[in-house]
């Protein structure tokens, strides 16, 4: 007998055939007993009980004991879809052999010869939900790895954008962890890459990858943070592992031993310029008392040729500007001789009391013969009052001309409308000071901390000394960048 007009090939029989060969699990209820008429295969093989044995069971015997699985409930699921045509729950069931066994199931009300009857569907849903249930742990574990480790851990794709990172990374690039991942965000965009120590591009870096190569991250700031670990290029995915971890510390104290190795080298040269120094003292002093006593003899000699009529009248006049200017410059020079040989060959310093407007005044003569040579403004602001301070005076007047020096040949070079030094005296709680600022380059690091030159040709010894003549008369030196561009130098002494 043909059942359907638009498929005329299957008959009755093909039906139960296809119901008999399925592997979803089908029983038949009566409408009004509940009771079971007829089982597929699927259905016997899963509760181990044959379609006689299952005709007189009840829900009792072929549920779980759990409460929600109570006969009342399974009675009134069924009737549920007698009613409403159709109703869904998921039940467990239980074999002969005493197995639990959760399934999906579907009630459906059917038509059938005899009258209406209730036809459920289900299927063994174990295996799924102990599935869902790794993977539920799997995810926790993941949740876990982004947000509770010190990894740092990028996924990246094949433009160096990222996918996944965890929250110590997010952390590390100052983004922040509760909020959504920043997909699509360029690395690059917020981190240096390194390889080998030269700086590469993402491209370089993963070109290199085959599959993996170390790699170093260098995240910029004021705190900045040095990363090191590995890129590695994941097999069957067009994407990248990176993980790394934090040596920053361990950078930090690299650079650290580096610079106490450079200081270290500095001061044994400074320890022998000390010795060169007392050696030059010491054999300076005749050769500069000579020289002034021919400058003296030059002056008396040209006063007698003057009055005996051999040269000109006024050539003691034009010649005494350039020997008093001389004599000017070697009085200087012994000055400081002795003095260094004072500082140099005494641990305690030699301490006075002087005004620093008077030793500013006594330095401005060779300021500003250095500045005019170049072209540059002195521009000088003296304390309307005294500024007494403990100091020994020579070499603090020293110092004076090695920070003007300085900051006249950092602006030589720049803008001729920016070629000004500023030379201000002030009191202030810490005591008597001197600054000097420039428009120069700036300072990028503490110089006295380094004790190291920045320029082409020099020794570094200037700051250096100025920072030692400093500290041992108990004051204090510094340097900071001049708003506006340029630098300030300053120091402060003891006041009287």
């Amino acid at each position: 007998m043909v059942v359907d007009s638009q498929a005329p090939e299957l008959v009755d029989s093909d039906f139960v055939a296809m119901m008999r060969a399925s592997h979803l699990c089908v029983l038949i209820h009566d409408a009004a007993t509940k009771n079971i008429l007829w089982a597929n295969p699927a259905a016997c093989a899963l509760l181990e009980w044959s379609v006689t044995e299952l005709r007189p069971l009840k829900a009792n015997h072929m549920s779980s004991s759990a409460q929600q699985y109570d006969r009342v409930i399974g009675r009134a699921w069924l009737h549920e879809a007698v009613e409403k045509g159709m109703s869904r729950i998921e039940w467990h069931y239980r074999s002969r052999s005493g197995r639990v066994i959760p399934t999906e199931a579907i009630a459906v009300r059917v038509e059938l010869a005899q009258g209406p009857a209730v036809m459920v569907q289900f299927r063994d849903v174990e295996r799924e939900q102990r599935v869902e249930r790794e993977l539920r742990q799997t995810t926790s574990y993941v949740d876990a790895l982004a947000r509770h480790t010190s990894t740092v851990a990028f996924m990246l794709d094949s433009a160096g954008a990222i996918r996944f990172a965890t929250d110590t990374a997010l952390a590390h690039l100052g983004l922040s962890g509760d909020a959504d991942p920043p997909v699509g965000l360029l690395l690059e965009s917020h981190a240096r890459l390194r390889r080998d120590g030269t700086e590469v591009s993402w491209e370089q870096a993963a070109a290199a990858a085959d599959p993996v190569e170390p790699v170093r991250l260098e995240i910029p700031g004021a705190d900045p943070v040095t990363l090191e670990g590995s890129l590695e290029r994941l097999r069957d995915v067009d994407a990248f592992l990176m993980i790394l971890h934090d040596v920053s510390t361990r950078v930090r104290g690299e650079e650290r031993r580096e610079l106490e190795l450079r200081h270290e080298n500095y001061l044994a040269r400074y320890n022998a310029m000390g010795d060169m120094a007392m050696a030059i003292a010491h054999e300076l002093g005749q050769p500069l008392a000579a020289a002034a006593n021919f400058i003296a003899g030059v002056h008396a000699r040209a006063q007698v040729l003057e009055t005996s009529g051999q040269v000109p009248e006024g050539t003691t006049g034009q010649l005494a500007y350039g020997l008093d200017s001389a004599n000017r410059q070697i009085d200087r020079v012994s000055a400081i001789v002795s003095a260094l040989r004072s500082f140099v060959g005494h641990l305690e310093h030699v301490e006075q009391v002087a005004d620093l407007n008077a030793v500013i005044d006594e330095c401005l003569y060779f300021v500003r013969l250095r500045a005019a040579a170049v072209g540059v403004e002195v521009e000088v602001r003296l304390s309307d009052q005294p500024v007494p301070v403990r100091c020994e005076r020579v070499l603090t007047g020293q110092v004076v001309l090695n920070l003007c020096f300085n900051a006249i040949d950092e602006i030589v070079e720049g803008d001729a409308e920016q070629r000004r030094i500023e030379l201000v005296t002030e009191t202030r709680d810490e005591g008597g000071t001197v600054t000097v600022a420039d428009r120069g380059r700036g300072v990028r690091k503490d110089v006295f901390a380094e004790s190291f030159t920045s320029k082409e040709h020099g020794s570094g010894i200037g700051l250096a000394l100025s920072y030692r003549i400093i500290n041992r008369q108990h004051g204090s030196i510094w340097c900071r960048p001049r708003e506006g561009g340029g630098s300030v130098f300053g120091f402060s002494l003891p006041p009287a």
